[in-house]
């Protein structure tokens, strides 16, 4: 006969098991989601352009108001705890060939957050070392991560071309 120790110690092993296989297959139901996320976003206005010096260089900067509509709700599942969105805009420099600046971002904790518009100006500044986002065009991308209850962490974009910077700024 098996002593109260060895029982529980059996007990408390298949239910780790258990729970183990249950989460393995919560990460690999997520497999089988094929979300079709939308969004799009408009630059309203662009509030004005500041050139700085900064330490031998000059630093630009932008400031812009834009409109963010969006339907992510095809990116939760019962897996899904929460999306860290941001909005970037990338450009190429001669410098670098891709340049990122984030200008916005969210958390949204549930599904029902997950369709929404929004007018908002960049939270980040828009910076560049140099003088060179004067008549720039750039991409603005939405970027999001998915972060699961269980499993891998999955991240995604959309890319919305055609932006560009005037040469003339108020």
């Amino acid at each position: 006969m098996h002593s109260f120790g060895y029982r529980a110690n059996a007990l408390l092993t298949f239910g780790l098991t258990i729970l183990a296989l249950m989460c393995a297959i919560a990460s690999f139901s997520d497999n089988f989601n094929f979300p079709s996320p939308s969004a799009e976003i408009q630059i309203v206005r662009f509030n004005g352009f500041k050139k700085k010096p900064h330490g031998n260089d000059e630093c630009a900067q932008v400031s812009l108001i834009m409109n963010i509509t969006a339907d992510l709700q095809s990116l939760f599942t019962w897996n899904t705890k929460q999306l860290f969105i941001f909005v970037a805009a990338e450009y190429e420099t001669p410098q670098n060939s891709l340049n990122q600046v984030s200008l916005w971002d969210a958390i949204i904790p549930a599904k029902e957050h997950a369709k929404f518009w929004i007018q908002t100006k960049n939270k980040y500044r828009f910076v560049d070392q140099g003088s060179n986002l004067q008549g720039k065009d750039f991409n603005l991308t939405l970027h999001w991560h998915v972060m699961p209850k269980t499993g891998k962490m999955f991240a995604d974009k959309l890319v919305m071309s055609g932006f560009r910077i005037p040469e003339e700024h108020r």
